[in-house]
Formats: structure tokens, C-alpha cells, sequence
């Protein structure tokens, strides 16, 4: 991506910071970076023609309908802040500065964003997942100015979604369009708070569908040119009927403010994963039990193919779904439920926004010749976490599960510490990415369950078995 970076665009603030230092006050380091409704009608995503104000075309009739269901989200955080210096023993005994005091202080943090209300008569919000992480206070403010205090349903830190709820009469929410008829070149646009600035509107078109690849969760992105920028996280980017198409998540820059590249997650994906946390309060993965690749042409050529759209199945776990169906390794998916595959990130976002005991038929090239397996949809138990929702002590990290592209040698098993924040927790305990967690408390781990029940808060202190590299070493963590 030379020079560009991706960023998820809420924008922090400081208590006493200005809008215009917010500006620079991004999520972090530059990172990579989803209903029920019964008010909102699924409706079709097509654009209308402008209807005339004053005598000429204007998206002002529309955006009166709209903007009311279209709100503010300001959250508060504790924060840790602790002078690196403190932690080097020479500084501490120079300075004479007791053992006690290298303990991090906390302060209070502020970040806004902005949010979509979906349902009027129940009042869920949807928004992104790094707009409320972390949060111990969140407040939705209205158009009207109306402010209350919000209620967290559920979050997904994998697709990025988080549902709010607030308890509010008089409400209005957005119908919600198939985001599938979307088109590259569609008019849509984009709804939020930038830096701030309440209630701001910028238009475009769609630029690009189904991008991926942009992080590690399950992306099928929107592209869109439509102007967003910092605190334009969690808003609506909407069609010209004024229907939402997708919720605004993060932008690909230079300097963290608009170049024309950004990008929204689509409503079929936002709505399936609401309504499991709804019903749930969590999302429950699907899998069919296959790790792949895409099919470069490289890869075509030895395989004997003259075409390079596909998933290269690599392995098929044995007792998987996939296997009971009769998928092979080498086996090329070409389409997964009629919809053509391009990339094997893409099959694996259509197999993990699915329910289990759902049924995908893939089309498959084997040997020269197609042909269609079903597959039922099973239970994934490769699961992602994020270390503050599993113990204190590993705030700041995130953990997946050991796969083939993560795995040091055949016999190495465990959880994969995926990413971990600067002056963290975590990081302050020394874990690093590409760490693999072996064991916990000397009990060996091989999955992320077995993690979660041996690393959960109630543990008194956690000593980790590390494999990094070709080298072994213990952590403890109290």
C-alpha cells in the first residue's frame, strides 16, 4: 500500500482537546482496519432521481428523512499513563523513586463517533465495534439534541459491528437496502461527525465492492469516494431513496483525513451479524474445516488451469463438514451459493457470517471437471478474542487460533497473540505479535476455549509458556 495507511476513523479526544487537535489525534498507530429491525424495511438499494427544491435537483428532501436517524456517539474510557522511564530499575534507583510508584496512572478519555438507529421502537443503534471498545460510559445524542445514555447489546470485533440500545420516544430509523444490488458507480452518501462537526454530509459513488484483505477479520467492504473522515466511524452511507447501504468504518490515508478512498461495511452483512447479537449477545462463527489459498497464476499453471478466479483448497481437516461433503485438497471453489469466488479470504467471509447448520453449495473444479457439493455449515471453533474481555492482566492484546500460515512447525499448538497495542497491559508484560501461547498456569492449551478457561479473570496470576521464533520462555503475569 506504499505509503497509505488504513485507519478506523472515530476520532479520540483528549478532556480539554479542541476539534481541530483531534484531528491529529487518531486510534492508536495507523492499523488496518455490521440487524433485526422492525421498523426498518429491507428494501431494494436502487438509486432514484433527484427530486427538485427551489426548481433545481437537490438531495435535501431526502436528507431531511434521513438525518434524524442519524446520531452522535461520545464514549469515556479509563486510560493508562505510565512514564516509560519508570520501567527501567537504573532511572528508578537514580531518581529514587520507590518500587510503589512505577505503578500506571489512569486518566480519563474521550472519543466520538457516530451511529445509525435501526429500529425506532426498540432503539437499536448500530455502529463499529472500535467506536465503544473498551468504553465505560457511551451517550447517543440526536439531531434534535436529545442526549442518552446507551446500553451495549453486543459487540464484533471481527467485523467490526456493535449494536447499542437507548431508551427514547419519538425515534426515526433508516430503512435498510439489499446491499447486494449494489453497483460501482451508484450514487451514495455519507452521514456522520466528522472531527466533530455534527450532522455532516458528503456524497459520491461506490467506487469498488467486496474489497478484503484490508485486516484480518471478515471484510466485505464497500468503497466508496465519498468524503469521510475521522468521526464519521459507525455512520450511514446511504443511497439516493435514502436507504441504508452500509456503516461507515474506516479510510485509507496518508495523513488520517480524507483522499478519496474509503470504505463501509454493507448492510447484509451489518444486519446478520446485529441480529445474532440481539438474539445472543455474541456471534456464533461458522466453518466447514478447510484452509486455502488464492489461485495465483502461478499456482494456475501447475495446477494445470487457464483461469485464476478460485480458492485453492491446501487442506481439509479430517471430520470437518467439508470432508463428510466430499471436499478434497486441490480442489479449486469457484462459487459459493451462486455468488463467483475471486479470493479465498472472500469464501471465508460468505462461510463465517453463515449460521451453523446452514447449508453452502460450492462449485468446484476437480481434475479438469465441475461440480456442485453442499456442505452444512459447522461450528468454528477458530475464534477470535480480545485480551480485555479474558483478564485485565492481557488488556491490549488480541488472540486468534493457531493456523497453518501461523504455525511455527507441525508441532507446535496453542493460541496466536495476533496484535498487542503500545503500552499495554499486555505489551508491558512483554508479549509480543506472532507469540504463541502454549500453556497456561503449566496446563498445555490447543484452542482458544481452552485458553479462555484457563486465562479468565479469576485467575490470581498467569504464567505463559511462549514459543517465538525457534525459542521457548515463561511470562508471569500478577
Amino acid at each position: 500500500m506504499s505509503r497509505d495507511t488504513l485507519f478506523k476513523i472515530f476520532t479520540p479526544l483528549a478532556v480539554s482537546a479542541s476539534i481541530l487537535g483531534a484531528a491529529f489525534m487518531m486510534s492508536g498507530a495507523p492499523t488496518p482496519v455490521a440487524a433485526h429491525s422492525s421498523a426498518a424495511a429491507v428494501m431494494g438499494a436502487g438509486s432514484s432521481s433527484l427530486p427538485l427544491q427551489n426548481g433545481v435537483p437537490s438531495l435535501a428532501p431526502m436528507l431531511k428523512q434521513v438525518m434524524p436517524a442519524v446520531v452522535n456517539i461520545a464514549v469515556t474510557s479509563k486510560v493508562e499513563i505510565q512514564n516509560p522511564l519508570l520501567n527501567d530499575p537504573f532511572f528508578r534507583r537514580f531518581f529514587g523513586v520507590p518500587d510503589q510508584q512505577q505503578q500506571p496512572q489512569t486518566q480519563e478519555a474521550q472519543a466520538i463517533g457516530s451511529g445509525v438507529i435501526v429500529d425506532a421502537a426498540k432503539g437499536y443503534v448500530l455502529t463499529n465495534n472500535h467506536v465503544v471498545d473498551q468504553a465505560d460510559t457511551i451517550k447517543v445524542r440526536l439531531n434534535d439534541d436529545r442526549e442518552y445514555n446507551a446500553k451495549l447489546i453486543g459487540t464484533d470485533p471481527a467485523t467490526d459491528i456493535a449494536v447499542l440500545q437507548i431508551k427514547a420516544d419519538n425515534l426515526t430509523a433508516l430503512p435498510i437496502a439489499d446491499s447486494d444490488k449494489l453497483e460501482v458507480g451508484d450514487f451514495v452518501v455519507a452521514i456522520g461527525s466528522p472531527f466533530n462537526l455534527r450532522q455532516t454530509v458528503t456524497s459520491g459513488i461506490v467506487s469498488g465492492l467486496g474489497r478484503n484483505g484490508l485486516g484480518d477479520g471478515y471484510e466485505d467492504f464497500i468503497q466508496t469516494d465519498a468524503s469521510i473522515n475521522p468521526g464519521n466511524s459507525g455512520g450511514a452511507l446511504v443511497n439516493l431513496k435514502g436507504q441504508l447501504v452500509g456503516i461507515n468504518s474506516m479510510i485509507l490515508s496518508q495523513s488520517g483525513g480524507n483522499i478519496g478512498i474509503g470504505f463501509a461495511i454493507p448492510t447484509n452483512l451489518a444486519t446478520g451479524i446485529m441480529k445474532q447479537l440481539i438474539d445472543h449477545g455474541s456471534v456464533e462463527r461458522g466453518h466447514i474445516g478447510i484452509t486455502g489459498q488464492d489461485l495465483t497464476p502461478d499456482l494456475a499453471k501447475a495446477f494445470g488451469l487457464s483461469d485464476t478466479h478460485g480458492a485453492l483448497v491446501s487442506r481439509v481437516l479430517p471430520k470437518s463438514p467439508a470432508d463428510k461433503a466430499g471436499i478434497e485438497a486441490e480442489d479449486v471453489i469457484l462459487a459459493a451459493n451462486g455468488k463467483p469466488i475471486e479470493s479465498f479470504s472472500q469464501l471465508r467471509t460468505i462461510v463465517g457470517l453463515m449460521r451453523v447448520g446452514d447449508k453452502v453449495d460450492l462449485k468446484i473444479l476437480r481434475k479438469g471437471k465441475t461440480r456442485n457439493i453442499t456442505v452444512t455449515i459447522g461450528k468454528d471453533v477458530v475464534v477470535s478474542a480480545a485480551g480485555a474481555e479474558l483478564n485485565p492482566r492481557l488488556a491490549g492484546a488480541t488472540f486468534g487460533a493457531v493456523d497453518e500460515s501461523t504455525q511455527q512447525s507441525e508441532d507446535v499448538h496453542g493460541v496466536l497473540v495476533k496484535t498487542v497495542a503500545q503500552g499495554s497491559p499486555a505489551a508491558q508484560a512483554g508479549l509480543q505479535p506472532g507469540d504463541i501461547i502454549t500453556s497456561v498456569n503449566r496446563q498445555p492449551i490447543n484452542n482458544m476455549d481452552q485458553f479462555r478457561k484457563l486465562a479468565g479473570s479469576k485467575s490470581k496470576q498467569l504464567l505463559l509458556r511462549i514459543r517465538r521464533g525457534d525459542g521457548a520462555l515463561f511470562l508471569l503475569l500478577e
